[in-house]
């Protein structure tokens, strides 16, 4: 596993054109700009978590049948110090960095001090978030940094926190058909409160207003207070509808006092996260329109979420569907140490990623029976019982086991849906595939081949498509055969047959999560690489075919 997660990526700072085999549809004019961990060890010093890793941005560029790649490193300040200093010395999530032991005490007081409230990293590895005309990386932490999506060149620094008060963001944002953004955080302690903020940044800023940057001009949409005010849950993403908000409170918490200690204990704060299977994971409606959340208690079983795939409303019921998991353990896989010669029987320790649907009622009858169920939709088999106390409790339907990574038709985000792109995930060695999963007849198309492995399925529509599904699968693919190059793969998303595929000579990383920009969303002479950039760019080898 050391080919795929362990190894440090060089850049291809040039663009260099990929080999294409099959046909690309003349429509699909673009850019795939994908995010994720490129370098674990910087001079003598490792990164502990595959999460932790150095952000390389990559782009692959689709111009009339052609495809051309190039990478680089976002120069953030932690790249920056890093570099400079020739080992790791800004801490991540998962990896604890110490100041040079030849400073004093009073040099190393203070850096303890400083890591009381820790001011987070601005490796900003997890996705790429599109705000009015501007492109940003993010990640999990308060910090966000613009690019310029022709160069991967990095720009300027945000912090979210100037705007609103939060120490953590989600790198997992919704954007309304306006292209306004909601987003939320977490506030740590702030007034003596422990919140949720739900928080939108408009995609234009009105000519009246000073400042035409967009991010300036972002708001409280609204809060919800924590349940606990020390131990607030991690959550990496939300759902929305057209009329609400679901956010999932789960029993996966940070722990703050530990998170304060955690510096001069010498731990990592991803020590500080710890899953309660004792404690209920408490789902939370907020109505858009009034910006405050339903007053119904709803409930269901301890649980971890990483990712949310849609939502919607139906006959004054809201469904949601997620991913779950029955603990934590997908994050201890990730730990470099872990991704090793005994990666197999690791796997086997894990939780499986399991899609399921959950049912809310919006309208609670006060006059229903203790235990009846207050679904009444044909279309689910999940349940929400009446308790006692006014609670209600939530029984999902179980959908499909071994699917991770999911994408939407985003034309359909929060309404209703039928199809989930994502990867197949076994949890071992054996080849990954991409599989096309239909929530109504519950059957499946899938996509794989030995010794691949394909990053997150992103769906690109046809131009005018009437079916939900007419469209394109893209997906950049690393492979564990050094024989094998990597490419990028295009499938046709009703058939799920191979189109073309453009393989590339170059150190392609595992990515995590990204965009697709079209050129009707972005001037075409400002995607393509310059003519003297396509007559100096190399062609690529094509990839043995087996």
């Amino acid at each position: 596993m050391d080919i795929i997660f362990g190894r440090n990526k060089k850049e291809q700072l040039e663009p260099v054109r990929a080999k294409v085999t099959g046909r690309i549809p003349t429509w699909l004019q673009g850019m795939l700009l994908r995010n994720g961990p490129g370098m674990h060890t910087v001079g003598e010093t490792r990164y502990n978590h595959w999460f932790d890793g150095l952000a390389l941005l990559h782009s692959f560029t689709i111009r009339d049948g052609e495809v051309y790649y190039r990478s680089k490193y976002l120069r953030s300040d932690t790249y920056n110090a890093n570099i400079e200093a020739n080992r790791i010395v800004v801490s991540e999530f998962g990896t604890m960095a110490y100041p040079d032991p030849c400073k004093n005490i009073f040099s190393k007081a203070f850096t303890y001090l400083s890591h009381t409230i820790p001011d987070f990293t601005d490796n900003c590895l997890i996705n790429i978030m599109k705000c009015g005309e501007d492109f940003y990386a993010t990640t999990e932490t308060n910090y966000i940094r613009k690019i310029n999506p022709q160069t991967l060149e990095t720009l300027e620094k945000v912090d979210y926190g100037k705007y609103v008060p939060v120490n953590l963001a989600t790198a997992h944002p919704h954007y309304d058909a306006a292209g306004n953004v909601l987003n939320m955080g977490t506030s740590i302690m702030d007034k003596g409160k422990t919140k949720y903020v739900i928080f939108k940044i408009p995609a234009t800023v009105p000519e009246d207003k000073k400042g035409k940057n967009p991010l300036k001009h972002m708001e409280v949409f609204c809060s919800i207070i924590s349940s606990s005010l020390l131990s607030p849950s991690y959550y990496h993403s939300f759902g929305v509808t057209e009329n609400h908000i679901v956010f999932l409170e789960q029993p996966f918490k940070l722990d703050i006092l530990k998170m304060s200690t955690a510096y001069i204990r010498g731990v990592n704060w991803a020590s500080c996260l710890a899953f309660h299977k004792e404690d209920k994971t408490y789902i939370h409606i907020i109505d858009q329109r009034t910006r405050k959340p339903v007053p119904t208690k709803f409930y269901t079983d301890p649980m971890v979420v990483f990712h949310h795939v849609n939502a919607y409303e139906e006959d004054s019921c809201l469904l949601f569907d997620v991913i779950t998991y029955k603990d934590s353990s997908l994050y201890q896989l990730f730990y470099l140490a872990n991704l090793n010669q005994d990666f197999e029987e690791n796997c086997r320790l894990t939780s499986i990623p399991t899609l399921r649907r959950f049912a809310v009622p919006l309208n609670v009858d006060k006059d229903a029976e203790v235990g009846s169920n207050l679904i009444k939709l044909a279309s689910t088999t999940a349940r929400a019982l009446k308790e006692k106390d006014d609670q209600v409790y939530c029984q999902p339907e179980l959908l499909y086991e071994g699917l991770e990574l999911p994408r939407i038709n985003y034309a359909h985000n929060g309404k209703p849906y039928r199809y989930v792109f994502g990867a197949e995930v076994q949890w071992s060695p054996i080849p990954t595939k991409i599989l096309k999963y239909d929530v109504l007849t519950k059957s499946s198309l899938k996509w794989g081949q030995e010794h691949c492995w394909p990053a997150e399925p992103l769906f690109v529509p046809t131009p005018g498509a009437k079916d939900e599904d007419d469209g394109i699968i893209l997906s950049a693919i690393v492979s564990t055969d050094p024989q094998r190059l990597p490419f990028l793969l295009i499938l046709d998303a009703k058939s799920f047959t191979e189109l073309a595929r453009a393989s590339i000579d170059v150190e392609m990383h595992l990515d995590l999560h990204g965009l697709f920009i079209q050129d009707t969303d972005w001037d075409k002479r400002k995607q393509a690489p310059s003519q003297e950039e396509q007559d100096g760019a190399p062609d690529c080898l094509v990839a043995p075919q087996r």
